[in-house]
């Protein structure tokens, strides 16, 4: 058994379709299909049932998802072993995080420091969901929460500041906000600190524009569409905002760093975080 095969088989239970399965490890459609059969022939098994919507596992399949999933951490803690022995500043470093965040608060890091080491490469990957660290879907992860996973090396990296935005030309709200529109998260983040804020301190206002994209908040309120409140770093540098004084700020969120404790002496990769700890003010690990 080849592992390039059990990895087809792990992404196509994962993902549900040949398309998605082939997009998450960088094959062709067509190719998955081919190694699939194979595999399922060399097996004498046949292990996803082909329906209108996808590729459900059989029972076949079920049963022996658990071994494929233990054959994968040891291949991928084979490559990270290796990859976290070497100190030279060279090669690729990939980094995880929110958009707006990977936008406005890192890439501004990333452009110092590849300049300072010409060598490296960084490849920032924004998503909403939360990239593995264990099988090295990323290297070091960016978050607002601490990381639960086990074998994560993690600190603090900055506390963030939020604030209340509105476009230069609104009138600032009074009372609870009676008559004035808010831009916010969709309902999915409806229990998150500055959201319980806004909805306590404008609870007369009306929610006009609901988005869990912050860079999308940050536009419909520069547009003039209602108030927001948006991290300091993203709010501060939107042109045509500012910010509005109701009292007592909206909570702040702590940002946290992690990687693998396999990369831990991962030279380019010990060298960044040193530089996005020292530009971005977080305190001794």
């Amino acid at each position: 058994m080849e592992w390039d095969d059990v990895r087809v088989f792990l992404a196509i239970a994962r993902h549900g379709t040949l398309a998605a399965a082939a997009r998450s490890i960088g094959q062709t459609q067509p190719t998955l299909g081919r190694r699939l059969r194979a595999l399922e022939q060399s097996l004498g098994q046949t292990l996803f049932q082909r329906t209108p919507r996808g590729f459900i596992l059989t029972e076949a399949g079920m049963a022996v998802r658990s071994h494929a999933e233990r054959m994968e951490e040891e291949a991928i803690g084979f490559v990270r072993t290796l990859a976290g022995q070497s100190q030279a500043l060279s090669g690729l470093v990939r980094v995880s995080s929110s958009d707006w965040f990977g936008i406005h608060v890192l890439t501004p890091v990333f452009a110092t420091f590849l300049r300072k080491h010409p060598q490296v490469s960084i490849e920032l990957v924004t998503d909403a969901r939360r990239y593995s660290l264990a099988r090295r879907e990323a290297d070091l992860g960016v978050r607002i929460t601490p990381f639960e996973e086990p074998d994560i090396v993690q600190r603090r990296l900055m506390h963030m500041s939020y604030a209340l935005y509105a476009h230069q030309d609104l009138v600032a709200p009074t009372g609870d906000g009676t008559g004035h529109a808010l831009i916010t998260m969709d309902s999915a983040f409806a229990e998150l600190p500055d959201v319980q804020w806004l909805r306590h301190v404008l609870p007369g206002a009306r929610v006009a524009y609901a988005s869990n994209n912050r860079g999308a908040q940050a536009y419909m309120c520069a547009q003039g569409m209602g108030l927001a409140v948006l991290p300091c770093s993203l709010g501060d540098t939107t042109p045509g905002l500012r910010r509005i004084d109701v009292g007592d700020p909206p909570p702040g969120r702590d940002v946290w760093l992690g990687y693998h404790r396999d990369l831990r002496r991962l030279g380019r990769l010990r060298a960044l975080i040193d530089a996005m700890v020292e530009q971005l003010g977080g305190p001794p690990a």
